[in-house]
Order: structure tokens, then C-alpha cells, then sequence
């Protein structure tokens, strides 16, 4: 499928469509200026208690994920009428797909055919799959295989495949010419698919954070409790989804009786259209969100002034505030967790624990090789050349796709039946779960490298021979994997933590609200006289469940691994896996040498590699 020679929207459509987007931001936005002054305070609040101890023990590498760049012939289904025709693909660093007429319009830098950023896209390459979906796009003419523009095409059978479909947006179809032309696509374009989907989940900052509650609130005051995959992507990109699924069930309804076509042509046509409302949605919600941008920077840059001094008052009267309405919600919220979720809470917590685990002990073994890989070659191979492009291979682990695959498809096995287990609850965001199992993993491994490849270089020197630097690499090696255990340990019962959060507390939520709205007003009074948007009764209300729920999920994850150093902290449920701020932590590592750690270098063709050995160390 290609690009459409003119958008199939009338006017009166594109301004209804902008009216949408007014609507959303006019009603989105004070929702998030309350949650940015929110994260505020939380940070104030963090500053001002106790520093607790490091909990790291590796480095903390300071390459940030990328999506590894391919490119490569392909065959697409383009036009109108639509026909195979050979193209060439790239996938750039920052998640977008492109495709030229031939390599050399790529190579001269002509413009491409087209393009599109992989968020929220889904892969498949098997050719059945993929018919039955656009079966189900149009379910009442599914069956009515007349002759239409894709329909004979579609059928021909294609070797190898790859389908890139996504809920609200036109198909893209492309066929490589051989098995492993097609799984080197297929590893790159997931790569790129998670790493644009997860942009906001792995970010620290707090704006951030407050972008992400902000949209969980919004979409929760219009009845959507459970948790799903709405804020895979950017933040334009999430507010368009949401947009979307609201204008989805109207646009079904008016649109598809009047569509012209058959069977899979018009389910066909029935993806253009949505093509064209998602495009002129998310230029809508783009152009809003970058006027906001300069109000945003002055608010967060004032809410820091002002707040500061005040934060002591502040934090004392939620203290008193969430100690009055913990007593007044104790008695229904135990019956609703008593009743609702402590049954099944050990089984969606054993199953979650399995499936990181597994991913985790993936990661180790490719360490463990990897490092092993390096010994034997300083003890057979004495040529500084050969040495210097093993120890590029290392640091290159965390984002070789091939690699990596083992680990990531880990996190996959237990897909279908961890759903089962949270269906119930409402919670449909298996895919954000996985991919957040699957950053992690990378996460692991880009800090394990990075700490070995320090330590390495701290007790190698050229007075050594290969013999006794392969000796000290076992020494390193057996400290990594150590530091590895711990800090793999730790990261998995936080990242389990963080999920069970989500699966259970929006349940909880939407089962109390009925019942507890009247409580909540008797303490509106004493929030509005302090004048602040940081504090909110809904917001103090949710955090006193959140607390409870937590120390149910901590008993529990303590029960499955033992452990007695869970975090038990307000924000849980917006914790990452890891924390990128702790890169300013003193580590073994460091404190051994002396040093910070180092920035990463400069590699092949310029791009930020994982640091080589420096000249004149042992490596060289």
C-alpha cells in the first residue's frame, strides 16, 4: 500500500476533526498542569527525606537505547491501483521507516516515496494472519471476494512477508526477497516499533511522569479504568491515540456503510480513511502541544519558586489530610481487596516474576558468554587488531538485534497466558508489559557491559601478558556476574511491582468510586485554602490506596523471592525499572578507580558506540 494522491477528507470533515483536537486540549491540558505541579512537589518531596543508599551495583551506562539503523531492498504494494514494485528501505536511528525508488535516490539524498514513524505498529509476516485481520476490519462484507484493486494481489502468495499493521492507520505492505533479508527486517522494525513506543516510559523526567498520570486521569474521569497500550509513543503521538479511540466508534458507524469496494478492497479503502483522520488528528495535536510548550517551561520553572518554600507546610497537611481519609475508606477498600484481588494477586505475581525472570537469566547467559568469548580470544589470539574488534563486539551486545532476540522473545512467552490472568481486571496493556520487560533487558545488559569493560580496563596493563590479563578477566568476570545478580534481582521485583500496580490499582479505583465520592469532598476545604494545584483530594485519595495496595503486593512479592529491600514509595506506580539519575552514584567500579565514569566514545562512521580502550592500554 502506498500514498493516496489527495486526502479523502472534505473540508467540513478537517474542521470538525480540528474542533476534536480544541476539545481534547481545552479539556487535557489543566489536567496536566495540575499533575506537573504534582511532580513538583514529589521532586521537592524527594530532595527534602532521607537519601537512601545506592542500590546499583553496576554502572550505569551512558548510552541512551537506539533503534539500530537497516536499510535494505524490498518489494511494496503501492499505488493506485495498488502493485508489487521494488523499492529501497531504511529504517533511520530514530524509529522512522522510509522507502526511495532505488538505492541510489537514497544515496543522493533525493526524497523518499514515503514514510512513517513505527509507533503503534504491529508485525506479522505470516500472510494467512494478516488476511484474517483485514477480514475482521469489515466483518459484514468479509466474505464478499468479488473483484476489487487489492484483492487478487493479496491472494498471490508472498514468500516473505512483512505486514506492518496498525489500528488507525493505512497498512504498509512489503516483501523481502529471501528468509534472512526477512528476518533482518523483522528484528529491526520490532526494535523500532518498541523503542518509539516506550520513549515516554523510559524517561525519568518529570514532566514526563506528569504527562503519563495526566493522560491515565483524563482518560479515567471518562470511565476508562483499566490500563492498556494508549500511551505507547510520543506525547503527540499518545493524545492522537486517545483521540482516536474516542472518534473511532462515530467514524465506524458513518462511514463504513457509504465505503465503496468488496471484501478486503474495502476494508482496504476503510484503512485510508482512518490514514487521513490520523494524520490531520496528530498535526492538530502537535501544533497544540508545541504552543504549550513555552507555558509549560514558565509554569515548571514557577511552581520550583514557589512551591519550595511551602513544600514543608504542603507535605504535612497531605500527611493529615491522607491519614483522615485512610480511616474513612480502611473498612471498604480491605472488603474490596479481600473479596477481589487477594486471590489472585500470588498467581499474577508468580507469573509476572517467571517471565522477567527468565528474560533476566537470558540476559546473564549472553554476559557470561560474551565476556568468556573475550578471554579465550587474549589467550589464543595476541594480534591487538583482533583484540580491539572482540571488545567493539562486546560493547555492541545491548544492541545486537540478533543477540538480544533470545532474551526479548523470553518476555513473550507467557503473553497469552498473563493476559488471561488480568483480563478480568481490565487491564489490556500486554504489549507496554512486554516491552517493558524487553527494555529492561537491554537496560542490563548496556550497564553490565559498561562495568566490565571499565573494571577491565582499571586492572589490565601492558606489563601483563595474555595469560595473566586472562586471569584478571575471570576476576572482573566473576564480579560482574555478581553485581549483575543483584541488580537484576532488584530491578525485577521493581518492575513487577510497578505492573501489579497498574493491573490492580485502576480495578480498585473504579470499584471504590461510586462508594467514596462523598468522603472525598468533606476535605476539600482544607486543600483550597492552601491554593495550591499540586494538592488535590482525588490525588491524596488514590495515593492511601495506592499505599495499601502496595503493602499487599510487597507482602506478597516478599513471600515469592524473600526479599526484605522493596521500595515502598508514594510514586510506585510511576517507577521505572531502573533509575537513569543514578548515574551520579558513587559504584564499586568508580571508587575503585578513582574516576567518573566515562562518556561513551565516538565508533565506526561516527556513530556513539560503546566506548573503545583508549591507545596505548592493554587492549591496544
Amino acid at each position: 500500500m502506498g500514498g493516496r494522491p489527495s486526502s479523502p477528507l472534505d473540508k467540513r470533515q478537517q474542521q470538525h476533526l480540528r474542533d476534536q483536537v480544541d476539545t481534547l486540549l481545552r479539556n487535557f491540558l489543566p489536567c496536566y498542569r495540575r499533575q506537573l505541579a504534582a511532580s513538583v512537589l514529589q521532586q521537592i518531596s524527594r530532595e527534602l527525606g532521607p537519601r537512601e543508599p545506592a542500590e546499583c551495583q553496576l554502572l550505569c551506562s551512558k548510552k541512551l537505547p537506539r533503534v539500530r539503523e537497516h536499510q535494505g531492498p524490498l518489494t511494496q504494494l503501492r499505488d493506485h491501483p495498488p502493485r508489487w514494485q521494488p523499492i529501497f528501505g531504511v529504517l533511520r536511528g530514530d524509529g522512522r521507516l522510509e522507502w526511495f525508488s532505488h538505492k541510489e535516490e537514497y544515496e543522493n539524498g533525493g526524497h523518499p516515496l514515503g514514510s512513517t514513524a513505527l509507533t503503534g505498529y504491529t508485525l506479522l509476516t505470516s500472510q494467512r494472519e494478516y488476511l484474517c485481520l483485514l477480514d475482521a476490519l469489515c466483518p459484514a462484507s468479509s466474505g464478499d471476494h468479488t473483484q476489487a484493486e487489492p484483492e487478487d494481489l493479496l491472494e498471490v502468495p508472498v514468500s516473505f512477508p512483512l505486514f506492518l499493521q496498525h489500528p488507525f492507520r493505512q497498512h504498509l505492505c512489503f516483501s523481502a526477497a529471501t528468509g534472512g533479508a526477512q528476518r533482518a527486517w523483522r528484528l529491526a522494525l520490532q526494535g523500532g516499533i518498541r523503542l518509539r513506543g516506550t520513549v515516554l516510559q523510559r524517561s525519568q523526567a518529570p514532566a514526563a511522569r506528569a504527562f503519563l498520570e495526566a493522560v491515565r486521569l483524563y482518560r479515567q474521569h471518562q470511565g476508562h479504568f483499566g490500563d492498556d497500550d494508549v500511551t505507547l509513543g510520543s506525547d503527540a503521538e499518545v493524545l492522537t491515540t486517545v483521540l482516536m479511540r474516542e472518534l473511532l466508534p462515530a467514524l465506524r458507524a458513518q462511514t463504513l456503510p457509504s465505503l465503496r469496494g468488496t471484501g478486503r478492497a474495502r476494508a482496504w479503502v476503510w484503512t485510508e480513511l482512518l490514514d487521513a483522520v490520523h494524520s490531520a488528528v496528530l498535526a492538530g495535536i502537535s501544533s497544540g502541544l508545541r504552543s504549550f510548550q513555552p507555558e509549560k517551561d514558565e509554569l515548571l520553572a514557577s511552581l520550583e519558586r514557589t512551591m519550595r518554600p511551602d513544600a514543608d507546610q504542603m507535605l504535612r497537611l497531605r500527611t493529615r489530610v491522607a491519614g483522615r481519609l485512610r480511616a474513612d475508606v480502611q473498612g471498604p477498600l480491605e472488603s474490596c481487596l479481600r473479596r477481589e484481588v487477594d486471590t489472585q494477586l500470588p498467581r499474577v505475581t508468580q507469573m509476572l516474576l517467571s517471565t522477567v525472570e527468565a528474560t533476566i537469566k537470558g540476559v546473564r547467559t549472553l554476559l557470561a558468554q560474551g565476556m568468556d568469548r573475550l578471554s579465550r580470544h587474549l589467550r589464543g589470539s595476541p594480534s591487538g587488531a583482533r583484540l580491539r574488534s572482540e571488545v567493539y563486539s562486546f560493547g555492541e551486545m545491548p544492541w545486537d538485534l540478533e543477540l538480544m532476540h533470545t532474551c526479548y522473545r523470553e518476555a513473550e512467552r507467557s503473553r497469552g497466558r498473563l493476559g488471561q490472568l488480568v483480563a478480568p481486571f481490565g487491564f489490556l496493556g500486554m504489549q507496554s508489559l512486554v516491552f517493558g520487560a524487553q527494555d529492561l533487558a537491554q537496560q542490563l545488559m548496556a550497564d553490565a557491559v559498561a562495568t566490565f569493560l571499565q573494571l577491565a580496563d582499571q586492572c589490565l596493563t601492558t606489563a601483563l601478558d595474555c595469560d595473566q590479563a586472562a586471569q584478571q578477566l575471570e576476576k572482573v568476570r566473576g564480579r560482574v556476574l555478581k553485581k549483575f545478580e543483584s541488580d537484576g534481582g532488584t530491578a525485577q521485583r521493581r518492575l513487577v511491582r510497578g505492573w501489579l500496580l497498574r493491573v490492580f490499582l485502576p480495578f480498585v479505583l473504579s470499584r471504590l468510586g461510586p462508594g467514596c465520592t462523598a468522603v472525598l469532598s468533606e476535605f476539600k476545604g482544607d486543600l483550597l485554602a492552601m491554593g495550591s494545584q499540586a494538592l488535590t483530594i482525588e490525588g491524596i485519595y488514590e495515593d492511601v490506596i495506592r499505599g495499601v495496595l502496595l503493602q499487599r503486593i510487597d507482602r506478597e512479592l516478599k513471600k515469592a523471592v524473600g526479599a526484605t529491600d522493596i521500595p515502598c514509595t508514594l510514586d510506585g506506580f510511576s517507577e521505572a525499572p531502573w533509575d537513569q539519575e543514578g548515574a551520579d552514584e558513587e559504584t564499586e567500579a568508580q571508587r575503585e578507580g578513582g574516576t567518573r565514569p566515562r562518556q561513551p566514545g565516538s565508533g565506526i562512521q561516527g556513530q556513539p558506540l560503546c566506548p573503545l580502550p583508549p591507545q596505548g592500554t592493554f587492549w591496544s
